[in-house]
């Protein structure tokens, strides 16, 4: 049996995961590791956590599989996005990275747009606009206020691009990472060259591109000793957490598109042409499958209002889950559960770290509206779930207004395991909403790209063929989804009337 391994560099920790060649997850393994917010809107993560716990993840990975390790065909990545890595000349970590979640980079965002020729003009050659997450304005950023270390970048690299590096030692970036970088011509699929000359960026820097399933190198000894893989074992280039999760979803063609609900939300919809949003409130990236785009709506903090909510005022759900070994979120929407639609007029703005989709504010913050004596921890829950699929369903309208095909919406993430969260969507969306027989996430499709890169699966649809098929059904309830029509043209309107207040807030 032919055996393959996806692994994941997330924002919280490293995920691996190990398949065989029918799809069936044979084991998997998450190592944690350290964020560091240094300063308000600062995220950082020290590039040598990444491999250490992917070293450590892969070890465990191989003993509870029991599989020797030269069944093993190959390995690929996936990745957060946007996150900016700096070596020097001897391949050394300059700095620690700055994550997808960092807002520091607002000044260079507007000069980035100033030196394109505005943001319309900006969305003409990259396809999006810019925004705090993306890897050129931390660039900048670095530029402006640390030009010592600027001086000595020979190279630059996104999270799991540096992991493979360690693994492999060649340098390389796939389509879709790159298409986050705010430097791709997303259609061209190259390096834009009106963008680096127009800010001055040297394109040495840049690495060479490749598509996801493409081998990039092989393990190299020196990293076989330290993982336990076999020298030698193909690597394929791998792809952003995105097209990964999509990958692993069966995601692959017009009229699928999945919702995720992870620290971060999105919804992913492929397309067979870069389809652009003129005002820049979805994303259009390029997919892992070669000749396939996708929009994506994303918000910042979907998963994680619920987790501020289970860290900052869930000591009692903590508590219960330590003494009997259910999960603390399971006792946070239990309550939440037996609240009716619409939380009793309680409304939840999911913009802890500001917001992408639709908004592209980054002073924007998150609120809890119409707080009143009757109203519970219950209630609270329940708007926290519900805020952050109202959010979900802003990406979703936008992709609607472009035209792309929706004819089946797939969840995934946490908020494909909650029997409360899925009802939600499906009556928040009005639509059927699907759950699959996966639930390793992006792991799973970087095992999957490994596998058509390495020729295991002659391709992506007879991958997905084998291993992704449908296990639940949600059909939306009428009722339900007529008090959440109320209660998000409320939420719409809330952002609105507090846009001018959270800028001042910003600038004081």
């Amino acid at each position: 049996m032919k055996n393959l391994i996806g692994v994941d560099i997330g924002t919280t920790g490293a995920k691996s995961v190990l398949i065989n060649e029918r799809g069936k997850v044979l084991a998997s393994d998450f190592r944690e590791y350290p964020l560091s917010l240094p300063k308000p809107g600062w995220a950082e993560q020290n590039p040598e956590d990444w491999w250490a716990a992917t070293v450590v993840s892969l070890r465990n990975l191989l003993a509870k599989s029991g599989v020797s390790a030269r069944s093993l065909e190959g390995i690929s990545f996936s990745g957060q996005m946007h996150g900016l890595v700096c070596l020097d000349d001897g391949f050394r970590v300059l700095r620690p990275a700055i994550l997808w979640c960092d807002t520091r980079t607002t000044a260079e965002c507007r000069l980035i747009e100033q030196k394109l020729g505005g943001r319309a003009k900006l969305i003409s050659l990259a396809s999006n606009p810019a925004l705090e997450g993306f890897t050129l304005p931390k660039l900048l950023w670095v530029r402006r206020n640390e030009p010592a270390t600027y001086r000595k970048i020979c190279h630059i690299m996104l999270p799991k691009d540096y992991v493979r590096f360690r693994l492999t030692g060649a340098l390389g970036m796939d389509m879709s990472d790159a298409a986050g970088t705010l430097m791709l011509d997303v259609r061209r699929k190259r390096w834009s060259r009106e963008i680096l000359a127009g800010l001055e960026i040297d394109s040495a820097i840049l690495p060479l591109l490749a598509e996801s399933p493409d081998i990039a190198g092989s393990v190299t000894p020196q990293a076989a000793a330290e993982t336990g893989l076999p020298v030698g074992l193909p690597v394929a280039f791998g792809g952003a957490d995105n097209t990964c999760a999509a990958v692993g979803n069966g995601v692959i063609r017009e009229g699928i598109v999945a919702v995720s609900i992870g620290t971060s939300g999105t919804v992913v919809a492929p397309t067979e042409r870069a389809v652009r949003d003129k005002l820049g409130r979805v994303h259009t990236f390029n997919h892992s499958v070669p000749g396939l785009w996708y929009a994506m709506g994303c918000m910042q903090a979907a998963g994680l209002s619920l987790k501020w909510l289970r860290d900052t005022f869930g000591g009692l759900e903590r508590a219960m889950a330590s003494q009997t070994g259910i999960d603390a979120y399971e006792f946070l929407t239990a309550g939440a559960a037996d609240v009716p639609p619409g939380a009793e007029g309680l409304i939840w703005l999911p913009y802890l770290n500001g917001e992408r989709t639709p908004h592209l504010d980054a002073n924007a913050r998150g609120v809890l509206y119409g707080i009143t004596p009757r109203h519970t921890r219950a209630h609270v829950a329940r708007a926290i779930l519900e805020g952050v699929v109202f959010g979900l369903r802003d990406g979703l309208e936008i992709i609607r207004g472009l035209k792309i095909p929706i004819g089946e919406i797939r969840l995934t993430g946490g908020g494909a395991r909650s029997p409360l969260w899925r009802q939600i969507q499906a009556d928040v969306f009005r639509q059927q909403v699907v759950t699959i027989n996966v639930e390793e996430g992006p792991a799973f499709g970087a095992a999957i790209i490994a596998g058509v890169g390495t020729g295991v699966f002659p391709s992506f649809d007879e991958a997905t063929r084998r291993v992704i098929r449908v296990t639940g059904v949600v059909k939306p309830n009428q009722r339900s989804a007529d008090a959440y029509e109320r209660a998000y043209r409320l939420f719409r309107e809330l952002y609105t009337d507090l846009k001018g207040t959270f800028a001042r807030t910003a600038r004081a």
